[in-house]
């Protein structure tokens, strides 16, 4: 008996007028909103000014979008080029279709774009953002709920996703969420490598390598649960290899950057001051103003000795009164020496 079952979205498109409001596309546009608003929090938290992830996001999202499409369509390329396909249907991104892969790397190779352009070092851009791409990833997957697709094998659990469509394939039924589960296991990276950031203060990009690291485990039991159709080498699917071989490399970099390059960045960006605060006013890494504690430092500096703050200061003041009398009476010398001359000239014209 079905005691509960998670349902599908009839459609994944709403029309204003002629205009399609397509949910797949909605769920990638807010996850992009999510990681740069996080990312640009953990970027002030290091040092770094306001609105650089979202400068260098410019960069990103667009080589990210093409990479991941490109992965997808070489990877599954007989949904497109086989006979009795279209391939034009290769360019239409709202109907599903990005691979993570892909994504990462291409999105990689425009941050690294727009960092440089900036003097940024891309690793510490990485770690800044790596929580944020995590989540995105987690709002991401639900657009694949909408379009009922990438589910997993049959089972009779009351977590189920009901599947209605029967097309392109597809067999009305109940199936392994397997979008929910890659959802929540993102939401679980993320926390872990805010975590891990905060406890071991991680730099260099290994922030980045952990999310990726952590990401490939999940995806490699989660991949194995899909019956969507897949090139399967030796067994297991594309991208059960592409995750293993992944992660060693994450580790592997994890390792090696830990031994060469312990710490972290002292430094992120160039134009942000020297005492933690951003040439726009934002609050350093501490989050504390900038402006106040040079303030208190002044004050700090001022206070001191026997006789009190009081008799320094009327000191100083004191001293800069007596310290300015010298050139207000050189001015003073100057103008009557000026008006003597003045009147002489007059005294002989006349």
């Amino acid at each position: 008996m079905e005691l509960a079952y998670i349902p599908s979205p009839s459609h994944g498109v709403q029309y204003l007028g002629p205009i399609p409001l397509r949910a797949y596309a909605f769920c990638i546009i807010i996850g992009v909103f999510v990681a740069v608003w996080l990312g640009n929090r953990r970027w002030i938290a290091r040092g770094g000014r306001a609105g650089t992830v979202a400068d260098i996001a410019v960069w990103a999202v667009p080589f990210g979008l093409v990479g991941g499409r490109l992965y997808h369509v070489i990877t599954d390329y007989e949904l497109y080029f086989s006979a009795g396909r279209d391939w034009v249907d290769a360019f239409k991104v709202w109907e599903g279709g990005l691979g993570i892969w892909g994504a990462i790397a291409l999105g990689a190779l425009g941050a690294w774009i727009g960092a440089r352009r900036r003097g940024i070092p891309m690793p510490a851009y990485a770690d800044a953002v790596a929580p944020g791409i995590a989540l995105a990833q987690a709002i991401g997957r639900w657009g694949n709920w909408f379009n009922q697709e990438l589910y997993g094998r049959a089972t009779d659990v009351p977590w189920a996703l009901h599947i209605t469509s029967s097309a392109d394939g597809r067999v009305p039924g109940h199936y392994h969420p397997t979008f929910l589960y890659e959802s929540l296991w993102c939401v679980g990276v993320a926390l872990l490598v805010i975590w891990a950031d905060r406890r071991f203060t991680l730099g260099h990009g290994r922030a980045f390598a952990l999310y990726v690291a952590a990401y490939c485990v999940g995806r490699f039991w989660i991949e194995y649960l899909r019956v969507d159709d897949a090139h399967h080498v030796l067994g297991l699917r594309l991208n059960n290899w592409t995750a293993l071989v992944v992660f060693l490399l994450a580790v592997t970099y994890i390792v090696v950057s830990a031994k060469k390059r312990p710490g972290r960045e002292a430094v992120v960006e160039p134009d942000a001051s020297a005492d933690g605060t951003t040439t726009d006013g934002t609050a350093g890494a501490d989050g504390t103003d900038g402006e106040s504690e040079k303030a208190g430092k002044g004050e700090g500096e001022a206070d001191g000795g026997d006789a009190g703050p009081a008799a320094t200061g009327s000191a100083d003041l004191t001293k800069a009164e007596g310290g300015a009398a010298p050139v207000e009476d050189d001015v003073k010398t100057g103008t009557e020496t000026e008006a003597k001359a003045e009147t002489e000239s007059a005294g002989g014209k006349s």
